[in-house]
């Protein structure tokens, strides 16, 4: 059994709903949603502000949760200078909206910032961000998913017209008609916004 990891990330959008995506390194590297590890006794909520703030600069409110993603490596792969499994990653992954009109701090070294239309993303992304970006704009919360992850292998984004059949990831009710959570009523699974209902005081820091 491989080590677990405690992640964190989000789908930070702005006032155009564009998505803040962060590409890390030199070279040919992947687009990914911002995040980083919990620290010991933190909560995916202290970790998601902390850890975006340091890596992005950008302050940021969180909506709700969209869920709960396990990455998971293929098995017995090790990558270089490590002894060992690849660990699963369990990421908590929030719906959340830049709190300014321009970031507090500068980014950290590395983490190229760009904003990028939610059915117009990269050609190069990590599937954690196509999975989630892909539930966020369906309107869903709540999420619990597997996916797959190789590391430093491309993954291409599909074109957005494949996305609804992909994985079945679009909310419909048994009638299939869109814009209906997974018990078929309508609104279900949008941001507590987009219902009239307000942001859970939890998430708030």
């Amino acid at each position: 059994m491989s080590a677990l990891t405690w992640a964190v990330a989000a789908v930070v959008s702005d006032d155009t709903g564009r998505v803040l995506l962060c590409r890390q390194g030199r070279g040919e590297r992947r687009y990914a949603l911002p995040g980083g590890r919990l620290r010991p006794a933190e909560s995916p909520v202290q970790a998601a502000l902390r850890d975006i703030r340091a890596e992005t600069g950008w302050e940021i409110e969180l909506v709700d949760l969209i869920g709960v993603y396990h990455l998971t490596g293929p098995t017995g792969q090790t990558s270089p200078g490590r002894a060992g499994p690849l660990p699963d990653v369990l990421v908590h992954v929030f719906r959340a909206r830049a709190a300014d009109q321009r970031p507090t701090a500068d980014p950290l070294p590395g983490c190229r910032l760009s904003w990028h239309s939610p059915d117009a993303l990269p050609a190069s992304v990590t599937p954690l961000t196509w999975a989630a970006v892909t539930d966020a704009i369906d309107g869903r919360s709540g999420v619990l998913r597997t996916v797959a992850w190789t590391p430093g292998a491309a993954d291409a984004a599909p074109p957005p017209a494949a996305r609804s059949a992909e994985e079945g990831w679009r909310a419909t009710d048994p009638g299939g008609r869109p814009g209906t959570g997974q018990d078929g009523r309508p609104g279900a699974g949008q941001p507590p916004e987009q219902r009239g209902e307000p942001v859970d005081p939890s998430l708030r820091p």
